[in-house]
């Protein structure tokens, strides 16, 4: 599978086709305070030899 096949797919999706792979997980979220809403989605992946880097977000945000 390549690190690229994980882009869009929803988080939970993507953990159970990383299985046990060690990885990093951030989310990328807005400057002000917000709720995420929708599916959590991978956005980005980096694969430089160690743990996968991972960007994750939500389809929208809306404040609170």
């Amino acid at each position: 599978m390549e690190t690229a096949d994980l882009v869009l797919l929803p988080w939970v999706e993507a953990r159970r086709r990383l299985g046990a792979r060690e990885q990093r997980l951030r989310m990328l979220t807005p400057p002000y305070p917000a709720v995420g809403e929708g599916t959590l989605r991978v956005l980005r992946v980096r694969d430089d030899g160690g743990p996968l880097e991972i960007v994750c977000g939500y389809e929208r945000y809306r404040r609170p």
